[in-house]
């Protein structure tokens, strides 16, 4: 790896996230600085930068077909930057130690009610980034059916969602809309159109 940062100053850290300040060499040579938010505290983004070790993936988003609608799982979430409500795939950060599968399974049934039956490993992919400008949070896109019935039972207090199913025709409503979308749900619903059930 060509590590650029030379130091990396905490500029407020909570629970979820931090803003760091990285001092680094641009491709001429200059010192720079640039602030970057993280999931990770300073002491593993140290670790990372400077001692060459692996970042672990914080968050799972989820690709779900249900198995018996044959229609793709999709969430409408009120979020607070936006003071608004933006389409998404159904997601949520990895808890601790919690493997991929274990966060999607858990995360699908909070947001949305249903339970995971399958996960599509060829498929799933980690170290996906969706604004690496401004921050190292890393996805893992998992791909997997799922089944029975929609639900808001199970989310958290802070949780403002409406879960619900999308045809392959009402997900090409939805994305030739106005509506805000969140990227890897717009990404994925687009090819959810042009794929129907292949895409899982």
């Amino acid at each position: 790896m060509d590590n650029r940062i030379k130091k990396l100053t905490a500029l407020v850290e909570t629970k979820f996230l931090g803003l760091y300040d990285a001092e680094y060499k641009n491709r001429k040579g200059e010192d720079r600085h640039w602030v970057i938010a993280s999931r990770k505290n300073l002491k593993t983004l140290k670790e990372q930068f400077f001692e060459g070790k692996k970042a672990k993936q914080d968050a799972v988003i989820i690709a779900a077909l249900h198995k018996e609608a044959k229609k793709i799982v999709c969430i409408r979430q009120f979020r607070i930057p936006l003071n608004d409500y933006v389409y998404e795939l159904p997601a949520g950060l990895i808890d601790g130690d919690e493997s991929i599968e274990v966060a999607a399974k858990r995360e699908l049934k909070e947001e949305t009610g249903l339970e995971l039956i399958s996960i599509n490993h060829e498929k799933t992919k980690e170290n996906v980034y969706a604004s690496a400008g401004m921050t190292d949070e890393a996805a893992a896109i998992v791909f997997c059916s799922c089944q029975g019935e929609i639900s808001k039972d199970y989310m958290e207090a802070d949780e403002d969602i409406e879960p619900f199913l999308l045809s392959q025709e009402e997900a090409k409503k939805l994305v030739t809309s106005e509506e805000k979308l969140d990227m890897r749900a717009f990404l994925t619903l687009q090819a959810f159109v042009e794929l129907g059930e292949k895409l899982f």
